[in-house]
This record gives C-alpha cells, structure tokens and sequence, in this order.
C-alpha cells in the first residue's frame, strides 16, 4: 500500500517537516558524492555492536560511539527508493504531527523517536542475533518516521488516505491504513527472528518501536487535551 494523501489539511506551515525532509535530501546527496553511497553508510551509520561490542567491521572501517550514530544513521539512506520512500510517508503525515505538538516540539520529538526506534532495533538485535548482525550498519529516517504514523493513528484515526493499492487507489481510514502496516511490521519482524535472510535487511523493530512510541504520545496528547481544535474526528 502506497499512500497518495490525507483528507486532514494542515493548520499552519509544517516547517519543521519541509527541513527535515531537505535535511534529509542533503544528506543523501552527500551520500552519492565520492566514495560513494556504501563507504557513507560503513563510515558514518549505526552499529548496535557499538553500544556493546566488539563490532567486526570491514578493514579500515570503524564504529561510531553510539550517541552520534544514532544521529548520523536517522538521516542517512541507502537507495532512491528508500529516501523516497519513507519521505513520501513523512510530507503526508508529518504536517498534522507538527500541528499538535508545536514546531520547535515537534523537532525535538521526532529526534526522540528515532532514538526510541534505535533503541528497540538495538535491543532485539543484541538480545536475538549475532556478533555480525550487531555489525551491520542501521540507517534510515522509518523509525522516526514510523513515531509519527503512531501519533497520527491516535490523534486522527478517522482522517482517510488516499491510497494506491496494487493498481486501484481507495480512499480507507487512517486507522486501517496505519493499523495493517504496523501489522505487516510484526509479522514481517516475526519472520525476520526466525529466519534473518526474511527480513531483507530492513529494521522492523525499529519500526515497530518508533510506532509504540508514537503511540504513547499521542495518548499523552489526547489525555491532556493537546489535540489542537478541528482534528477531533474520532
């Protein structure tokens, strides 16, 4: 499922979305420059192994202290498909984060939810895998961006989006959309514990992680009547 649009327009300028999606842009032009997108990601990604070592990296290479690559590693990417990806999911529901939570709020949250969403990968990663899964560079901006999808499931579950599935586009509630792809991420991380080679070297726990948090949020948001006027359509 792809999603198109939402049916809940923004109520001020989502500034803080429009820079991290440049931010991230930037970063991923860097990234193409010279030596190149791979020696980017094994130079300056997230290695789990860097919080409880040893990390065996390729020759020449070594890990980040964990408390910058957790910074670097949200705001890297690996392909075309993977910035566009998740910034696609980030402009259409960012906007309607960042108006209940305040800009400079939001900035600050988001950053939040990465760490939360590196901190669940990092945990499965050390407590169910290997020395050399714990050696595999995290990047990406899906955990942050999944906080996001969490608070917007709480905040506005009955907004509709707008969405391409297969070759129809329906227009389904946020609920639904949002509830089946944090699903297919326990499902498809479910697979991935059992057998690695399943999960195609996506991070689902960081995903589903980044989601609970976003969730938890967004309680917090509703239970202190935070949720700004007009977006109560529950």
């Amino acid at each position: 499922m792809l999603p198109l649009r939402d049916s809940v327009p923004g109520r001020t300028t989502p500034y803080v979305t429009v820079g991290l999606i440049v931010a991230n842009f930037l970063v991923w032009f860097w990234e193409l420059k010279a030596p190149g997108v791979d020696v980017h990601v094994f130079r300056d990604g997230y290695y789990p192994c860097a919080l409880d070592g040893p990390c065996h990296l390729p020759p020449g290479f070594h890990a980040l202290p964990w408390y910058e690559g957790v910074f670097t590693g949200m705001f890297m990417h690996a392909s075309w498909e993977h910035i566009l990806g998740n910034l696609l999911f980030l402009w259409i529901f960012g906007n309607n984060v960042e108006d209940a939570l305040g800009h400079v709020a939001f900035f600050f949250w988001y950053l939040a939810a990465g760490v939360a969403a590196m901190a669940a990968q990092t945990f499965v990663t050390l407590r169910f895998a290997d020395v050399h899964a714990a050696s595999i560079p995290n990047i990406g901006a899906s955990g942050a961006i999944a906080g996001v999808l969490g608070a917007y499931f709480v905040l506005l579950p009955r907004a509709r989006v707008l969405t391409l599935i297969f070759v129809f586009i329906r227009e389904i509630p946020a609920v639904w959309f949002l509830g089946i792809w944090f699903l297919l991420q326990v499902w498809t991380g479910g697979l991935a514990l059992e057998r690695p080679q399943a999960g195609g070297g996506v991070a689902f726990f960081a995903h589903i992680g980044g989601f609970a948090f976003g969730v938890l949020s967004g309680l917090f948001l509703v239970s202190g009547r935070r949720r700004p006027r007009g977006y109560d359509l529950r």
